[in-house]
C-alpha cells in the first residue's frame, strides 16, 4: 500500500495521452473528464504521501514528472486544437528549457546537484494547472469562452515571472559559487 502514490503518478502519466488525444481531437468534454480525473490522481497521491507518510524517493520524481507530462501534453494539445496560441506553448516549454540549460550551467561551474524547485515556480505551475483547467472547462462549454484570453494572460505572465526569477536564483548560485 505505501506505494500507492507512486502507482497513481504513473496513472497520471498514462492518463496524460487519452486527455491530450480528446483535446487535440476537439472533443473538450472528455478531454476535460480525463483531465479531472488526472488531477484527482494528484490530489489523492499527494494526500496519501502526506497523511500516511508514504513518501519514497521514485515520488519525488515521479510526481513533478508526471505533473510536466500531464501540462506538456495538454497544453500542446490545447495548440493543436487552436484554443491556445503557440507561442503560449512555446514560452512553456522554453521556460522549461531554459531551466534544463541553467541547471546544467550551474552544475558544470559549481557541481552542485540539488535544485530545489522556487516558489514562484511552484506558483507558476498552479497557474498554468489553473489556467489550462479554465481554457479546457471554457472550450467545453462550462465557463464562457471570454475567459480564455484571461486565462492564457495568466499563464504567460506567471510563466514569465518565474523564468525570471529562475534566471536570479540561477545567477546566484554561479556567483556564489566563484567566492
Amino acid at each position: 500500500m505505501r506505494h500507492l502514490p507512486n502507482l497513481l503518478c504513473v496513472l497520471r502519466i498514462a492518463l496524460a495521452p487519452i486527455c491530450a488525444s480528446m483535446v487535440a481531437q476537439g472533443d473538450f468534454r472528455q478531454g476535460l473528464l480525463w483531465f479531472l480525473v488526472a488531477g484527482l490522481t494528484d490530489f489523492l497521491d499527494g494526500f496519501l504521501a502526506r497523511r500516511m507518510s508514504w513518501h519514497s524517493r521514485a515520488g519525488a520524481y515521479l510526481d513533478p514528472l508526471a505533473d510536466k507530462v500531464l501540462m506538456s501534453a495538454g497544453y500542446i494539445a490545447l495548440g493543436m486544437a487552436g484554443v491556445v496560441p503557440w507561442w503560449l506553448v512555446g514560452l512553456i516549454f522554453g521556460r522549461d528549457a531554459f531551466i534544463l540549460a541553467g541547471a546544467a550551467a550551474i552544475y558544470a561551474r559549481t557541481r552542485r546537484t540539488r535544485f530545489p524547485p522556487s516558489m514562484a515556480g511552484k506558483v507558476s505551475t498552479t497557474i498554468q494547472i489553473l489556467a489550462g483547467g479554465v481554457i479546457l472547462a471554457a472550450a467545453a462549454g462550462f465557463f464562457p469562452r471570454v475567459l480564455i484570453p484571461a486565462a492564457i494572460a495568466a499563464a504567460a505572465a506567471g510563466t514569465l515571472f518565474s523564468g525570471l526569477d529562475y534566471a536570479r536564483r540561477g545567477y546566484s548560485m554561479i556567483t556564489a559559487g566563484d567566492s
